[in-house]
């Protein structure tokens, strides 16, 4: 699809979406947006994007199923190999001592985006394994949230096929789940420490999910989400999860998503080739 053929075109359909569904499309990186409305507008058979827009006008459930496929996401357990050795060798062990040393406390963490919540539930295990039996004095705490409720439906059912735990370890598998033919279901234990919530990132009148009370993360990630947006937006969404990072908290993205971070005022890469990055001294996002 060439720009000078569906400028006017694609602007008809954000201007039809945003009347049906109350969505504004613009917030959307353009290729993203140019390529979701390609895939549904060869799944009906229309040449044309214009042709497209006339459909999305008269059936209010394609509306419905536009808006739907932009929200789909997708994720795994324990990916990004790179990434999960990192939190798992240096990062979580930092943290964990730094909270030994000053007596103890709860280390709070932020999965944003967290679709079915496989991230949630890996930093879970991580976190679960660092702190060990040492409960008396740390704790952890982690906020899940994402703007779809069936996602978030799926990620609180904690039910997983065989398929979808392939990335887990044995040792994972048997300390963290009960198993029933095919069908994984995280414990009841680790369950009690995370918590998913409905949160939009664009909400400009809140700072950090509800259920989190006051924000103060030591550690956000955010993963294969800001590649969704304009440039403008993901600076927003950026600027928000820098000021929700407590002092010296850690963020991690998307290794996708590594060059959109790189140079956002606030944080610097902890190791070049991981998609972690630190929140730096006095910064205040």
């Amino acid at each position: 699809m060439k720009d000078s053929d569906c400028v006017e075109p694609l602007d008809e359909i954000i201007r039809v979406m945003n009347d049906a569904q109350g969505l504004d499309l613009s917030i959307f990186d353009a290729t993203f947006l140019r390529k979701a409305i390609d895939a549904r507008r060869l799944l009906h058979g229309l040449k044309t994007v214009a042709a497209y827009g006339a459909y999305l006008a008269q059936e209010e459930s394609e509306a419905l199923e536009l808006g739907r496929s932009l929200r789909i996401t997708y994720t795994e357990f324990f990916r990004n190999p790179l990434t999960f050795a990192l939190l798992e060798q240096m990062i979580l062990p930092g943290l964990v001592e730094a909270r030994r040393k000053s007596g103890g406390g709860e280390i709070r963490v932020w999965s944003a985006g967290c679709a079915a919540g496989q991230e949630a539930w890996s930093m879970a295990m991580l976190l679960d394994e660092r702190i060990g039996s040492d409960t008396r004095t740390i704790s952890f705490r982690l906020f899940a949230t994402d703007l779809s409720e069936s996602d978030l439906a799926l990620a609180r059912a904690g039910v997983y096929s065989a398929e979808e735990v392939g990335n887990v370890s044995a040792r994972r598998l048997r300390d963290y789940f009960s198993r029933k033919g095919d069908s994984f279901t995280i414990i009841p234990r680790l369950r009690e420490r995370v918590e998913f919530s409905v949160y939009d990132l664009l909400d400009h009148d809140s700072a950090s999910p509800a259920t989190s009370i006051y924000g103060d993360f030591d550690l956000i990630l955010c993963c294969n989400v800001l590649f969704y947006y304009r440039r403008d937006i993901r600076r927003q969404i950026l600027d928000k999860l820098c000021r929700a990072l407590s002092p010296g908290g850690y963020f991690v993205t998307g290794e996708a998503e590594k060059d959109m971070v790189i140079r956002h005022k606030g944080l610097s890469v902890v190791t070049p080739p991981a998609a972690v990055f630190k929140k730096t001294p006095g910064s205040s996002g």
